[in-house]
């Protein structure tokens, strides 16, 4: 189902299309591989896409199509101002027809999601822009899960602390220790505005890491169920450094290959961001 009320239409600078080549915030795919200008982060691998760009499951491919790019855009791992990959491209990993995929980009289209634009560098760019917390749609993302709350943020414990202490007995080679690593820093680096999606970003690379697409996919899932929820909560300073502390710990246990570690401090994040809702809720 759509949201009720649809977001922005303003537009922003072209980003990357291919999940492939994908970076936050990356250039055009022809510059992908190009070395950043001086005193500009990182790139990094959008392993985030991954989660959420794969084969349909059985049922209407059509209305599950339109669920997934709106997963994509709603937990920002293609955010405002960035592309989608090419048509061609995701057909082909979200495995449906492209007239699908079509009716389903006109769909998010009209909701004002998405705009296409012509011409060499066009496309299809993302003009979502998260709302700004609202009390009203707190109570309304409350509304719309009904007595599914308690249920969904055990489901989340349970994916989440089960994709950390698997990562951890994981061995992991040195470009993807670095990732994570880069991925805490860009997240302890990041403002109110940007927190939320960065820190989205962050949980969901730990999943894909583990190299478990059924594991990441419920990562993804297990997020989306509580992102409109999230995103009506306003980004307090005291949690933003408690949850620094907490991210760092899951980060050290996870490359000290200590997988109870990984597993509790996971734990401790999600029962901190659990009790934050319920306060908020009442």
């Amino acid at each position: 189902m759509l949201p009720a009320e649809p977001p922005g239409t303003d537009t922003m600078p072209a980003a990357s299309a291919a999940v492939a080549d994908a970076v936050p915030g990356g250039a055009a795919p022809a510059e992908a591989n190009s070395p950043a200008p001086d005193g500009a982060p990182p790139e990094l691998p959008d392993l985030a896409a991954a989660a959420v760009f794969r084969p349909v499951r059985t049922g209407n491919a059509f209305e599950e199509t339109v669920e997934r790019l709106l997963q994509a855009i709603k937990l920002g791992v293609v955010d405002r101002g960035q592309r989608l990959p090419p048509e061609r491209e995701l057909a082909r990993l979200l495995g449906v027809s492209r007239v699908t995929l079509r009716e389903a980009i006109r769909v998010i289209q009209q909701e004002g999601y998405v705009e296409s634009r012509r011409g060499r560098f066009g496309g299809t760019f993302v003009t979502y822009r998260r709302p700004k917390p609202r009390q009203s749609d707190l109570r309304r993302a409350l509304a719309e899960m009904g007595d599914a709350l308690n249920d969904t943020l055990t489901y989340r414990m349970a994916v989440e602390t089960g994709a950390a202490q698997i990562l951890a007995t994981t061995r992991l080679d040195e470009p993807k220790r670095a990732l994570l690593r880069a991925r805490l820093a860009e997240l302890n680096a990041a403002g109110p505005d940007e927190y939320r999606r960065l820190d989205t970003l962050f949980h969901l690379t730990i999943a894909e890491l583990t190299g478990s697409a059924l594991l990441s996919t419920a990562c993804a899932d297990a997020r989306m169920r509580v992102t409109d929820l999230l995103n009506a909560i306003p980004v307090l300073g005291r949690n933003i450094e408690h949850a620094a502390v907490q991210h760092a710990a899951i980060v050290d246990a996870v490359l000290a290959g200590d997988p109870e570690a990984a597993r509790r401090a996971v734990a401790e994040h999600l029962e901190g961001t659990a009790a934050l809702l319920r306060g908020f809720l009442g």
